[in-house]
């Protein structure tokens, strides 16, 4: 436990000193818990105080950082920018934005030009998936995509199945098609707007049916591309009321 706190902890410093604030706010938070339990779970009087000093110190930096993100979002002024790099792993949707996603969420609103073939209405697929095991309120999910001038009735079925599916939850979803559509991003009514530069699609092909990665996204390789994550005061959706 001792070491999953230090190994958590550092990682938050390092978030910290890249100034991904959410990012390090969940690990101080994640480092602290396990130091508590440690405080409660040893017996040497020597160590006690000093998962304590830690834990004080830890802890005033996580209520800095939470004041900071507040503050910078109360101005419009929060912004986090990551670099996917070409073949790295670790960065599936839950990674990279799932801390985004919460309880304050009703409704998600995805504008992708490539939402068209199957494996791409399958990442939409598992964005939703995030959305309803972190989003307990969620209640509409939109998109704007292009049509796939070759496989018009497939791309349309897909996204049909998984209205139902969705509507099997009572959450209602809509999607509509743009032959203008360029700009990628997924806007939730909490305030916070998510730009990835490949759009929802920036992982490689699988290596094979059962390999590492074919499930689990964490495993899987990426593409090279760039993530923008802001908030806006307000959002205001005609479905969020």
């Amino acid at each position: 436990m001792e070491s999953a706190a230090v190994s958590i902890l550092l990682r938050a410093v390092e978030m910290d000193t890249k100034e991904r604030y959410t990012m390090a706010l969940v690990l101080y938070q994640e480092g602290l818990q396990i130091l508590m339990d440690l405080i409660k779970e040893t017996k040497d009087a020597a160590k006690k105080k000093h998962f304590k000093g830690k834990a004080a110190e830890y802890m005033d930096r996580a209520e800095t950082i939470k004041d900071l993100i507040n503050e910078q979002k109360s101005t419009g002024k929060y912004r986090e920018q990551t670099k996917i790099e070409a073949g790295s792993t670790g960065h599936g949707y839950a990674t990279v934005f799932g801390r985004f996603l919460d309880a304050s969420v009703t409704h998600i609103h995805v504008e992708d030009p490539y939402i068209r073939t199957f494996h791409q209405c399958q990442n939409l697929l598992r964005l939703c998936e995030l959305g309803i095991q972190k989003c307990h309120l969620l209640a509409h999910v939109t998109l704007v995509t292009t049509q796939d001038p070759d496989r018009r009735k497939e791309q349309t079925a897909w996204l049909q199945e998984l209205k139902l599916s969705l509507g099997l939850r009572q959450i209602s979803f809509e999607f509509t098609f743009s032959s203008t559509l360029h700009d990628r991003q997924v806007r939730l009514n909490n305030g916070w707007v998510i730009k990835i530069g490949r759009g929802l699609d920036y992982f490689k092909a699988s290596a094979g049916k059962m390999t590492l990665g074919a499930c689990d996204m964490d495993l899987r390789p990426c593409l090279e591309t760039s993530v923008d994550i802001f908030h806006v005061s307000q959002i205001v959706n005609k479905n969020d009321t």
